[in-house]
């Protein structure tokens, strides 16, 4: 019998060399333990500097968090890569804007990966986190139904919906990536664990 296809998220920044690696892969990792098979994570850049490796730093901080950064060439978002996309995760409000102009279909299915997060906690808190049947059919109908509750999720600070670009910049500001980004991706690993079949 053939596998159902893996349910595909797309993670999304500028250069696709800093801030989605980090996220395709420790998603893809954290993914791939909770329901190994269910899921399939790429990423790709609004301006990316195509098939360049990711940055060093970043790569320091997948393999810290037992992901790898090994085999990544970086590739420029487009329609193409949209259309064979369940869920769309932007690093910032202006790429997920930049995103909609390629595709307005993808709507309720693209959001900033801080503010996702936070929907599933909505949703979570709310006890909607019991798949019925197919973890890939549950996961297929979530953007929606995180989107329902957006209003519920709005952050203080729209900033606070955005991952700081560390690119040329100090240590420093990798660390803060770490620090807006790492939350996020926890918070939607843990929504997996709870959805993934016992």
């Amino acid at each position: 019998m053939e596998s159902p296809q893996p349910f595909r998220i797309l993670t999304v920044c500028t250069g696709n060399i800093c801030r989605s690696p980090v996220a395709e892969r420790l998603l893809q990792a954290g993914l791939n333990h909770a329901s190994p098979g269910s899921f399939e994570v790429r990423s790709a850049g609004t301006r990316a500097m195509v098939g360049e490796p990711i940055q060093p730093l970043s790569a320091k901080m997948i393999s810290t968090f037992r992901g790898s950064p090994d085999n990544f060439a970086a590739r420029q978002l487009n329609q193409k890569i949209l259309r064979e996309t369940d869920l769309v995760l932007a690093m910032t409000s202006r790429h997920r804007g930049e995103v909609l102009q390629l595709d307005a279909s993808l709507l309720k299915r693209t959001f900033t990966i801080r503010e996702f997060a936070r929907m599933l906690a909505v949703l979570e808190a709310r006890g909607d986190v019991v798949p019925e049947g197919d973890i890939v059919e549950f996961w297929r109908a979530l953007p929606a139904r995180a989107a329902s509750v957006r209003h519920l999720a709005l952050a203080a600070d729209p900033a606070d919906n955005d991952v700081v670009d560390p690119y040329r910049r100090a240590e420093e500001v990798y660390h803060q990536m770490e620090d807006e980004l790492a939350p996020a991706i926890l918070g939607i690993l843990r929504f997996a664990r709870l959805t993934a079949p016992a």
